[in-house]
């Protein structure tokens, strides 16, 4: 079965007197059937309002935050540190316990 991944995001940090977004708080989660891993964290922003391609707080979507937080952080690299978390929860080389 394949990894299906969801990535969202569940807060911005902004200046309210720009509609500037500073920080964007995300997650991503894997999931292969019975087996999952997430990681989540933060990116911080330098927006430039006088940018052409800058997008007010009023006006962003989670498409957009996404799109950056994958930008900076790697999309690859975080799926793909995923991915090895699941497969090493389906094959686990290491255990814990007592053997009684």
């Amino acid at each position: 079965m394949a990894i299906a991944y969801t990535w969202t995001i569940s807060n911005v940090d902004s200046t309210i007197a720009t509609g500037g977004i500073n920080v964007i708080h995300w997650r991503c989660t894997g999931v292969d059937g019975d087996y999952s891993a997430s990681c989540h964290g933060t990116v911080g922003c330098t927006p430039d309002p006088s940018a052409s391609d800058f997008i007010a707080y009023d006006s962003v979507t989670e498409d957009n935050c996404i799109a950056w937080v994958q930008a900076f952080e790697g999309k690859d690299n975080i799926e793909a540190g995923l991915a090895a978390h699941i497969e090493v929860s389906k094959t686990p080389i290491t255990a814990t316990g007592v053997p009684w």
